[in-house]
């Protein structure tokens, strides 16, 4: 895999490495550009069945921000990612999913209009926040995970302008909220803002509208029907 090979080989022929990297990320960038309205960018386990209630969500998820007029981004394979795809093309809206190159081969998922595999993980992180006005972050491992806290890492430097970080399912993050809350704030590894970086609801729709309302409120010059006529 490219990115196993460069970070374990000590001599590597630096200009390919670069030129790989950077074609990635046009690449990347490419797709991003044909994203023509507000996205947002869902997470959560590729491993839970349609049945699963974090499915459900996502699904419900996708579908009301659809109906919006918003595009929906995912990492493009199955689980909760196919949950927000399939519920975007169900809204009739946007559907985007960027997928990884993996050694078990994560398959794209069947609601796709927008699609495009990445090698790199750094280059489709960089496409996942590049197009999206929040995150909705359903139940996961340590993908999931990774995507939350690097996007709450991004808003806490400055590297973004803030964002909504919604995570959906009380009971699955409780522990993680309440040790952040102890833990890290007791021990002044964060400050008491922070913590106003993320919130929690079991409800989709209150996910879509605390994403939207922030959207609206930090771009009021730009409404949402606005994308569809600029397109016409």
């Amino acid at each position: 895999m490219d990115d196993r090979r460069l970070l374990a080989t000590a001599e590597t022929d630096l200009d390919r490495e670069v030129e790989m990297i950077a074609d990635e990320f046009r690449s990347g960038f490419e797709q991003v550009a044909l994203i023509d309205r507000p996205a947002v960018a869902l997470f959560g386990s590729a491993r839970v069945s349609d049945q699963h209630p974090a499915y459900v969500a996502a699904r419900a998820t996708g579908r009301m921000f659809a109906e919006r007029d918003w595009a929906v981004i995912t990492g493009g394979g199955g689980g909760v990612m196919e949950a927000g795809n399939r519920g975007a093309k169900e809204g009739g809206g946007l559907s985007v999913g960027f997928n990884i190159e993996l050694p078990h081969e994560q398959r794209s998922n069947g609601y796709l209009d927008i699609e495009y595999t990445f090698r790199h993980f750094y280059a489709r992180k960089v496409c996942f926040v590049k197009p999206s006005e929040g995150f909705v972050i359903f139940p996961g491992g340590f993908g999931t995970l990774d995507e939350c806290f690097e996007s709450l890492t991004l808003i806490q430097t400055g590297k973004v302008l803030h964002f909504p970080v919604v995570l959906v399912g009380k009971d699955y993050w409780r522990d993680l909220l309440d040790w952040v809350g102890d833990e890290l704030l007791r021990n002044k590894m964060i400050s008491p803002n922070d913590l106003e970086l993320l919130s929690v609801t079991d409800e989709p729709a209150e996910a879509v509208e605390t994403v939207i309302t922030c959207y609206e409120q930090r771009c009021p010059h730009v409404p949402i029907a606005a994308h569809k006529e600029d397109a016409g």
